[in-house]
C-alpha cells in the first residue's frame, strides 16, 4: 500500500540533507526520490509518551518534513523510564514543549506542529485532516477508538501499537483494502477490566520495540516498498522474545469501515466504553462502596481511631510504598476472609483504588456490613498527605 502525497512537486534536498541522508539515499528502495517523499510527508503522533517517543524520533531523524504531535499532559518522574524523549530536568514541563526542543536538536530542519490538547469527537476530524499518516500512541480504549474511526472517516491510514507489561501488538489500519480497530476488536472491553499501564506496569524497553515497528510502517507506507502490516497483527511477547502474527480480515458488516457503514460521523468515545462522568453523589458513593479521601483517612488516623486497614496491592509493592495495614494481595483476599475481622469497618486500599474498589465490592458481596474504599490510594496519599511516600 502506497501513501500519496499530496498533489506537489517533491521538494529538492539541500547539500546538508544529502549528507545526513547519505545512508538511506544508498538504499535502491529509499534512493534520492524516497527521501524526497519522506520530506514531503506529514505525519501525526497521538500523544508523546512510551509508543510517542520512540516514533517521533526516529521518524525525525529518518527525515519525515512535518511532524504533528497531540499531547496535552506534563513530564512526571514515572515517566523517565520508557518515555526516553523526555530527561530528568523536563519534571514539570509540558510533553510537547520537551519532545519539541528533543527533536530539533536532533534535526533542525524538521517541522513540528503541536496540537496541545485532549483529542476529542469536536477536534478530531480537523487535526487529522492535514495529515498523510496517523500514528497511534495511545493508552486508552476511548481515543483509540476515536483515532480509528476518525482515519477511516477521513481516509488516512493509522499506523498502530499497544503496550502492556511485557506484551505488544502493531498493525496498520483503517486503509481501503484493509481491516480497521473496530474490525479487530467491535466492543471495548468493560471498564475497569483490563489493567492500565500504572496499575499492571510495562517493562520499559517494550514501547521502544513496539514504537519503532510503528515508525518503520509509517516510512514503508510512505516509500510504497516492502510488505506492510496492513491484515496483519504483529504480537510481541518481550518476556520470551517472541514474535507472532494473526491475519485480519476486513469485516464486512464493521460499523464503520464495513460495506453498509453506521457510524459516519464521531461519537461520544468515553459513553461508547463505558465510561461515563461521575456526579458528586458518585464520587462518594461507586458501585455501592463509599469513598473515602486520603485527607479524611489522615484525620481519622490523627485521631487515634482503631482502624482496619486492608492493602490489597503484592508484596513487592508494599515494600516500595506503604501507609500501614494488613497485606493481603487482591488475588489472595477470596482464601483468606478469615483475616478481615466482619465486626470493624474496612478500609481497603491500593496503589489508586481501582484494584481496592473491587475487593470492597468482593467484601460486601460476602456480608461484610462497613467496607469502604480508599479513592486514589498511594499515590493520592503521597500527593496529598505525605510526599515522602514514594510514587511508582
Amino acid at each position: 500500500m502506497t501513501v500519496t502525497i499530496e498533489n506537489q512537486t517533491l521538494p529538492e534536498l539541500t547539500t546538508d540533507e544529502l549528507s545526513r541522508y547519505s545512508r538511506h539515499l544508498i538504499l535502491p528502495e529509499v534512493g534520492m526520490e524516497g527521501q524526497q517523499k519522506l520530506k514531503a510527508a506529514r505525519v501525526l503522533c497521538v500523544g508523546t509518551g512510551g509508543l510517542g517517543s520512540p516514533l517521533a524520533l526516529y521518524l525525525t531523524a529518518a527525515g519525515i518534513g512535518t511532524l504533528g504531535l497531540v499531547d496535552f499532559d506534563v513530564v512526571d518522574a514515572s515517566n523517565l523510564q520508557r518515555q526516553i524523549i523526555h530527561s530528568t530536568r523536563d519534571i514539570g514541563r509540558k510533553k510537547l514543549d520537551s519532545a519539541e526542543e528533543k527533536l530539533i536538536a536532533l534535526n533542525p530542519a524538521i517541522h513540528i506542529v503541536k496540537h496541545e490538547t485532549m483529542l476529542s469527537s469536536a477536534n478530531a476530524l480537523d487535526i487529522l485532516k492535514d495529515y498523510d499518516i496517523v500514528a497511534d500512541g495511545t493508552d486508552n480504549f476511548p481515543t483509540r477508538y476515536l483515532v480509528n474511526d476518525a482515519c477511516v472517516l477521513l481516509g488516512k491510514p493509522n499506523a498502530y501499537g499497544s503496550i502492556f507489561r511485557f506484551e505488544g501488538q502493531a498493525s496498520v489500519f483503517a486503509t481501503k483494502e484493509g481491516p480497521c480497530y473496530r474490525c479487530l476488536y467491535p466492543e471495548p472491553p468493560p471498564p475497569g477490566l483490563v489493567p492500565s499501564c500504572a496499575e499492571g506496569g510495562v517493562l520499559g524497553i517494550l514501547p521502544g520495540l513496539v514504537g519503532v515497528i510503528q515508525a518503520t510502517e509509517v516510512i514503508k507506507l510512505i516509500l510504497g516498498k516492502g510488505e506492510s502490516l496492513v491484515g496483519r497483527l504483529l504480537l510481541v511477547d518481550a518476556l520470551n522474545m517472541r514474535f507472532r502474527e494473526l491475519k485480519l480480515r476486513k469485516n464486512p458488516e464493521c460499523p464503520v469501515c464495513g460495506a453498509n457503514p453506521t457510524i459516519t460521523k464521531l461519537i461520544d468515545y468515553q459513553q461508547f466504553c463505558g465510561i461515563v462522568p461521575e456526579s458528586k453523589e458518585e464520587k462518594a458513593m461507586k458501585n455501592g462502596i463509599p469513598q473515602m479521601t486520603v485527607k479524611e483517612l489522615k484525620r481519622r488516623k490523627d485521631a487515634g481511631e482503631d482502624l482496619f486497614i486492608l492493602d490489597v496491592r503484592e508484596p513487592f509493592e508494599y515494600q516500595i510504598a506503604q501507609i500501614g495495614g494488613k497485606l493481603i494481595p487482591l488475588n489472595d483476599v477470596p482464601q483468606r476472609l478469615n483475616e478481615i475481622p466482619r465486626e470493624r469497618e474496612i478500609i481497603v486500599q491500593c496503589k489508586s483504588g481501582g484494584r481496592s474498589q473491587r475487593v470492597a465490592e468482593l467484601l460486601k458481596q460476602q456480608g461484610y456490613p462497613s467496607v469502604v474504599n480508599l479513592a486514589g490510594g498511594i499515590l493520592a496519599w503521597s500527593d496529598e498527605i505525605d510526599p515522602a511516600v514514594p510514587k511508582y
